[in-house]
């Protein structure tokens, strides 16, 4: 398993929190590889619901798919891509939780994967992530504060 995983600890409530990571369509908002994203079904994020996306990694444009696999309000998300890329993440997710003064500390992680010829580039996929990590959770800090 190639996992990538960033913690971060943002100053707005836990549901608040929840609220805007469970809405996919917010990804581009902290995910600059993100060019494109759009729900199906419409209507409120729910176990079942796909997010697909157009993204570029390393200079390729690839589109991804995510199904929600697992929600449970307000402290755990979960997903799994049901793309064939030549790395995917098996698993994904964010679990939050609680702190005192109306802040929230969020996880994400991904477990990553190579088909294929990917499974020589996983291990360049998840070090990049690895290396995002701190950043990529201060995006998110960003993006949820300014929501």
């Amino acid at each position: 398993m190639a996992r990538f995983e960033a913690t971060v600890d943002i100053d707005r409530p836990v549901a608040e929190v929840f609220a805007f990571l469970a809405d996919g369509e917010n990804d581009g908002k902290f995910s600059p590889r993100v060019q494109d994203i759009a729900k199906s079904p419409a209507g409120p994020t729910a176990v079942g619901t796909v997010f697909r996306s157009t993204v570029k990694d390393a200079g390729m444009t690839t589109r991804r798919e995510f199904r929600i696999s697992e929600l449970a309000a307000p402290t755990r998300i979960r997903w799994n891509e049901l793309s064939s890329n030549l790395v995917t993440a098996r698993e994904g997710g964010y679990d939050l939780e609680p702190l005192a003064g109306d802040r929230t500390r969020v996880r994400i992680f991904n477990d990553l994967e190579g088909h294929r010829v990917g499974k020589l580039l996983v291990g360049l996929a998840v070090a990049a992530a690895r290396k995002d990590a701190p950043a990529f959770g201060q995006r998110i800090k960003s993006a949820v504060e300014a929501s």
